[in-house]
């Protein structure tokens, strides 16, 4: 092994072999501009090093005016202006941290004693919306709470960020009563229910799911909500489909012998029609006019 030389590690050195650093060894890093002071951690404490003392003339030169630094509940961020403007122009970082000299003292920005931005906010839940307009992608670590970065992305005014994190909100709430049924979950119920056998599916939510070319016959769906649900080429023989929802459900080529759709609300779907349709069709208008003019359905 080469000798190694370091010289004044706390202000900067030279290492001209990297088999002497340690996997916990921190390296800052210049392209000529001078180092930031850092304090040695006490003994007691592994944590890394904070910075001491530093005046704001010294942050102005790290930075060359486009680099910035956070003080974020008392942890330290160090970004560009552009960072924190681009990708949200009418955010309130942007705004915070315009080039316009007027624009930024509208908002008043506080510094602390070594010259770093302050804002009250939570360091651990600002982390992943920095790193968001960094390079757009929202990474959360297992212990980040998504609704805590939530509140900082509604805070900060970052839109496209706020709605990426209420779908993955929603995506992980627990299912309900109310969650949609998925196509592998019913499938897995056909599969053990004899064809000639009614699957009741009463009043369940089957909106968006994807139902196409299954063999559905004898499914009870009454009640059931199959908004914009795709049954295309399915097996619908003898289901019944009483007073249930398809508003925008897809029924093309889809096997509807003997299928009860009684009171059934069709608005916006799509019947173009199989051969074997033209007899419940027949048979549902019928049924539909009848509970129309006696005033017990609402047929769309």
């Amino acid at each position: 092994m080469s000798q190694t030389l370091i010289l004044d590690e706390f202000q900067g050195g030279i290492v001209d072999d990297v088999d002497v650093i340690r996997d916990n060894e921190i390296l800052y890093a210049t392209t000529g501009e001078p180092f930031i002071q850092y304090a040695a951690p006490s003994p007691d404490s592994p944590s890394p090093r904070i910075p001491v003392s530093i005046s704001s003339h010294e942050i102005g030169a790290f930075n060359n005016d486009e680099w910035i630094t956070l003080n974020i509940g008392g942890r330290y961020f160090t970004t560009t202006r552009s960072t924190l403007a681009t990708k949200e122009p009418d955010s309130m970082l942007a705004r915070m941290f315009a080039q316009d000299d007027m624009t930024s003292k509208v908002w008043g920005n506080s510094r602390d004693a070594n010259g770093a931005f302050l804002i009250d906010r939570s360091p651990n839940y600002f982390e992943p919306v920095l790193n968001y307009l960094r390079h757009g992608e929202l990474v959360l670590d297992k212990h980040i709470n998504p609704q805590g970065v939530l509140e900082e992305a509604r805070f900060f005014g970052i839109e496209s960020l706020i709605e990426i994190l209420e779908v993955k909100i929603e995506d992980e709430q627990p299912a309900t009563d109310l969650t949609p049924v998925t196509r592998r979950e019913f499938v897995l119920k056909l599969m053990t229910t004899p064809s000639n056998c009614e699957l009741r599916c009463q009043g369940l939510n089957f909106s968006n799911a994807n139902l196409s070319k299954l063999d559905l016959r004898y499914v009870n769906f009454k009640y059931a909500t199959l908004r914009r649900a795709n049954l295309m080429g399915a097996n619908l023989s003898y289901c019944n489909f009483e007073r249930a929802d398809m508003t925008g459900a897809k029924l093309d080529g889809a096997n509807l012998l003997g299928a009860k759709m009684l009171c059934v609300t069709l608005e916006g779907a799509s019947l173009q029609v199989g051969q074997l349709f033209y007899i419940p069709l027949a048979k549902l208008i019928i049924e539909t006019i009848i509970h129309y003019l006696l005033g017990t359905c609402n047929f769309i």
